[in-house]
């Protein structure tokens, strides 16, 4: 038995620091992808720590314990579509570029053409680049068909060509 299976059966019992240890493998790529999905990084916080309460509260829900991470991560993807709705404005700036420090893009322009995706864009774009996920774990995270996801990343990534290709 792997050590996530072990844990998440421990979690399930609740042992708390079997879940920390659980926590430790997603909470980088969880708050990447909630920070480059909302943009602000207090709420990128506020949404991992809420999406975090809500998996320590119904971690014996989860059936199956190899599926911790992609569970976690739809829990995360509910959260952010809650906040978005809260509060998004499309003309929201990112307050200062210090929450970039430790993940690096090459260069200003791309950070740029992924702030002026669309919020559903910048999530997918997020878990499929930042957090590796397959178009059939994002489909299941997101409850969307695998097609769809395949489909919009290949029309995310031209656009994203397109802004960033030299003009001839």
């Amino acid at each position: 038995m792997s050590d996530i299976q072990n844990d998440v059966r421990l979690a399930q019992s609740g042992d708390t620091d079997a879940f920390a240890r659980l926590y430790a493998t997603v909470y980088k790529d969880m708050y990447h992808i909630a920070l480059y999905t909302l943009k602000n990084s207090h709420d990128a916080a506020d949404t991992v720590s809420d999406a975090v309460l809500d998996a320590f509260c119904s971690v014996k829900k989860l059936r199956d314990p190899m599926s911790f991470r992609p569970w976690i991560m739809k829990i995360l993807s509910a959260k952010i579509k809650r906040r978005q709705k809260e509060y998004f404005s499309s003309a929201d700036e990112l307050p200062d570029d210090s929450c970039f420090a430790d993940f690096s893009f090459e260069s200003v322009e791309l950070r740029e053409a992924v702030d002026r995706l669309d919020t559903g864009s910048r999530l997918l774009l997020s878990l499929s680049v930042l957090g590796g996920y397959s178009s059939d774990e994002i489909s299941r995270i997101c409850d969307i068909k695998a097609s769809t996801v395949r489909s919009r990343l290949s029309r995310i990534k031209d656009k994203l060509r397109l802004e960033l290709s030299p003009e001839l």
